[in-house]
């Protein structure tokens, strides 16, 4: 009988209430998400990170939110990883991105940190950043603001509501790489954008 294989699917974020609406937890909240929708209970604990064991669409996932902050994410999902006896090819990581606009959402095969801490994180924990990924895009801020003020603050009211149709634009683009590959997931949703009213 052949082993049982899982897809990885990773979350970044940063753990706590406090931080959990701010922009940089984008990558949690869809993660949530999947497990509401998929009822796959976040209920397991290893090496600082909570999971959960179940099925997306007959394919069987690990759903995954490292609980270290976001600087810290890559050793513990390197850890979980390794435990499943998975690799990079085996991983699907959600962020933010301030890079792309906001209400968009890109997937790449592989590449850089582009400046994310988190994904700079997976990169030196992993070896290279030859894992698959969805950015969302949480745009820059249009004042002076810091990067990092800006990405530890919430969403305005009005984008809050752009955002929920964002996390499940997302939420429908990892089912689509999970059932018809990485590269129909690029050509459905990486040139959609949700606007603003």
């Amino acid at each position: 009988m052949p082993e049982r294989r899982f897809q990885l699917i990773v979350g970044l974020g940063n753990p706590g209430e406090a931080y959990r609406l701010t922009r940089h937890n984008v990558g949690f909240r869809v993660v949530d998400r999947l497990a509401y929708r998929h009822r796959i209970l976040l209920d397991k604990r290893k090496f600082g990170v909570v999971f959960g064991l179940g099925e997306m669409d007959g394919r069987s996932v690990i759903l995954a939110k490292p609980m270290t902050f976001m600087n810290l994410s890559g050793p513990p999902i390197r850890k979980v990883a390794h435990f499943f006896n998975l690799d990079q090819k085996d991983l699907l990581v959600i962020h933010d991105d301030i890079d792309l606009v906001f209400g968009k959402i890109k997937i790449k095969q592989k590449g850089g940190d582009g400046g994310h801490n988190g994904v700079k994180s997976l990169i030196e924990a992993f070896g290279s950043g030859a894992f698959a990924r969805i950015r969302i895009g949480i745009g820059r801020p249009r004042t002076n603001q810091e990067v990092k003020e800006y990405v530890l603050n919430r969403f305005d009211a009005q984008q809050e509501a752009v955002v929920d149709k964002v996390i499940t634009m997302a939420q429908d683009a990892v089912e689509t790489i999970l059932l018809k590959g990485l590269t129909e997931g690029m050509n459905q949703f990486s040139r959609k954008e949700i606007g603003q009213k």
